[in-house]
Formats: C-alpha cells, sequence, structure tokens
C-alpha cells in the first residue's frame, strides 16, 4: 500500500459526480487522490484534496499545476464545447509530462451501428450528439503515445443510488409514466464493480481501449421491469417508447482486453447488487 501511495498521484475530474466520486472512494485509501467539483458543498470545500474546477470557466491547467497528477482520469460532465478545450489542454500536459490519462467514455460512440454489440477496435460511428463528442474526445487521445492512454467504454451504469433508478424514483413519486425501450438490446454496468476495475487498470498499469460492459446482453424494458419489481409496490404506469420496429443493439462488449474473471459481472448480479 506505501508503494501504491508514492508510486501515484491521480487526479479525478468531476470527483463530485455520481460516478466520479465512486471513483475517489475506491482510490483515495490506495493512491495520493485528488478531485474537483464544480458546485460549492461543505464536504468539497474542507476536503484539502479538491479543487474547484468549472470547465465552462476555469483553466484545467491551473488544476494540473497544483496537484502535478501521474494519472488523470476524466469523469467530466458540462458543456461539450468547454469539454473539448479542456481535453486539448490535457492532452498537451499528457504529452509534456509522460503522465497518464483514463477517460470514460461510452458505449454511444457505436449508437450509429443497431445491428450487432461493439468490440475494441471496431469504427466508431454516432447519430448522436453526445456520442459525437465522445468520439471526438476519443480521437484526440488516441494520438497520444499508447502507453500513456486508456479509454473505457460504459454502457448504462446502475447503482443504489444512480441517478437513473432516482429518475425512476421520480416518475413513481410524480405520477409520471417510466420510460423503457423494448426494442433495446444493452448491457448494463455496476458502479463498484467500475471502480474496481479501474483499480486494476491503474495497478496493471494498463492501457488501451476497455469495454467495461455485463458479460450478457439484456433488453432495456426487461432490466427496468427487474428493477421495478423490487423498488415499488403496485402498478408503475409505463411509456413504450419505439425508436425502430427492429431490436437495436447499444451494448459494448470486451473481444481483446478482457478482465479477469473477478472482475466481471452478469446483468442479473447487477440486478441481485441494487436489490441490498
Amino acid at each position: 500500500m506505501t508503494k501504491n501511495l508514492q508510486k501515484h498521484r491521480i487526479l479525478i475530474l468531476g470527483a463530485s459526480g455520481y460516478i466520479g466520486h465512486s471513483i475517489y472512494k475506491e482510490l483515495g485509501p490506495y493512491f495520493r487522490t485528488f478531485g474537483t467539483y464544480r458546485t460549492p458543498k461543505r464536504e468539497f470545500e474542507t476536503n484539502k484534496q479538491f479543487f474547484q474546477y468549472n470547465v465552462e470557466e476555469d483553466d484545467v491547467y491551473e488544476v494540473l499545476d497544483a496537484c502535478k497528477p501521474s494519472i488523470i482520469i476524466s469523469a467530466l460532465r458540462g458543456d461539450f464545447n468547454a469539454q473539448t478545450i479542456a481535453h486539448q489542454h490535457i492532452a498537451e500536459y499528457v504529452n509534456a509530462t509522460g503522465c497518464k490519462i483514463i477517460f470514460l467514455s461510452s458505449a454511444n460512440t457505436f449508437d450509429a451501428y443497431s445491428k450487432y454489440p461493439s468490440y475494441e477496435l471496431d469504427k466508431t460511428l454516432s447519430h448522436s450528439i453526445y456520442g459525437h463528442f465522445k468520439i471526438k474526445i476519443e480521437n484526440l487521445l488516441l494520438r497520444l503515445p499508447k502507453k500513456q492512454v486508456a479509454i473505457l467504454r460504459l454502457p448504462m451504469v446502475f447503482g443504489p443510488n444512480c441517478p437513473r433508478i432516482k429518475e425512476i424514483k421520480q416518475c413513481i413519486a410524480e405520477k409520471e409514466p417510466v420510460e423503457i425501450f423494448p426494442n433495446l438490446i444493452m448491457n448494463v454496468m455496476l458502479d463498484k464493480k467500475v471502480t474496481q476495475q479501474i483499480h486494476y487498470i491503474i495497478n496493471r498499469n494498463k492501457y488501451g481501449i476497455f469495454h467495461l460492459g455485463s458479460t450478457d446482453l439484456v433488453h432495456h424494458d426487461e432490466f427496468v421491469k427487474n428493477i421495478l419489481a423490487f423498488t415499488v409496490d403496485g402498478d408503475v404506469q409505463l411509456k413504450h417508447v419505439f425508436t425502430t420496429n427492429d431490436d437495436r443493439y447499444l451494448a459494448v462488449l470486451p473481444k481483446f482486453n478482457k478482465l479477469p474473471k473477478h472482475l466481471q459481472i452478469t446483468s442479473d448480479k447487477v440486478l441481485e447488487e441494487l436489490q441490498k
């Protein structure tokens, strides 16, 4: 543990967000870990490891200069143009210092392909603004030296207090229908499993593109109905959203960069964890 603490200084950009904060809690006990937060909040203001950073207004160089990370984890959210500029500066920093960048990307980098799941070396293509943005950052980072970049493509991430579960509960409380996509075939991920996977990637000094989704595929409507079954008593109003008449895939599966068995997860296990 001492060796790890000396070895890395980790900066998590977006450490006050849902996934960013989960990563901070996982890595904090093992490494010298710093994070950024956007909105002032007592728990962050009193934590000397945290820096206030607004991607639309502040220069990321100031944060990088202040904590001199050996690994940057980008879980940033916010305006896409501002994020693009920030990642250009991060790329320059990575190039100049030899540090490493771990970028949290998305299955949406493949949302133009609907006929099959996507693997690490498949060509990215998106019809969505969000997917386009993630591809742009990926391409920027893939021009850096190979061993200094890890791109983690994530499907929908769930956890007991995740935004998606909160949204479902809010819909129920407000007697609004819960949206389900019957033709969407996807895979899913558990928040604490993602953080363990990132920990492993850091410890083993892994690089390249990783697809961090459940090993199996599920229909969106079935998965959400399973969540509803243990979240609420009684009937829930459902809104069926059909974006296409055929089954549509939005799933990221690993073919080359497979992680060890204990770091893999099934969709059933994700549901099991959500019930705890």
